[in-house]
């Protein structure tokens, strides 16, 4: 699960052509907590992955689902 959210906020970002260091300025959230969720080495909290869809727009079901 933590590799799928991983995979899926690298997308999301992607898509919107953020760095990482962007996301994590617009979030709140440290670039290095950015860079270990994508790497699927963080465990998320719900509240965490829900600020993270609300930043780059996206649901929070997007960022939970399967490939």
């Amino acid at each position: 699960m933590r590799q799928l959210v991983g995979r899926n906020v690298r997308k999301a970002r992607a898509a919107k052509g953020w760095t990482q260091e962007q996301l994590a300025e617009k979030s709140g959230f440290s670039q290095q907590y950015i860079s270990g969720l994508e790497q699927g080495k963080r465990n998320p909290t719900i509240v965490s992955v829900y600020e993270i869809a609300l930043t780059l727009d996206v649901s929070h079901l997007e960022l939970l689902r399967p490939d």
